[in-house]
């Protein structure tokens, strides 16, 4: 059983800067590409930023120049810092890793992190 914690979201004001991360456990073989999505209320959820195992990156035009992804494979762990916050970042965040393990390749989420942004 493979699981996703995260941590780090809250509420902050416009301008203002968030860290999430996301630590997965279970009898993981290899974690392939981690991300974090985002679904706003009555919106679809949305791809914010991925990231293989070997540091190769992808976000959304919306957060590029202000969202950072990484990660620390030795800790199974990924982290978006979020930078010059607006208000259409208000969201539920959520993790989504793509892990090999005993029974093959799957794809697992988190259980989301509230993230909200004041004007």
């Amino acid at each position: 059983q493979v699981q996703l914690v995260e941590s780090g979201g809250g509420l902050v004001q416009a301008g203002g800067s968030l860290r999430l991360s996301c630590a997965a456990s279970g009898i993981i073989f290899t974690i392939n590409t981690m991300g974090w999505y985002r679904q706003a209320p009555g919106k679809q959820r949305e791809l914010v930023a991925s990231i293989t195992n070997d540091g190769n990156t992808n976000s959304a035009d919306s957060v590029k120049g202000r969202f950072t992804i990484s990660r620390d494979n030795a800790k199974d762990t990924v982290y978006l810092q979020m930078n010059s916050l607006k208000p259409e970042d208000t969201a539920v965040y959520y993790c989504n890793a793509v892990c090999l393990t005993k029974r093959g390749n799957f794809e697992y989420w988190g259980q989301g992190t509230q993230v909200t942004v004041s004007s």
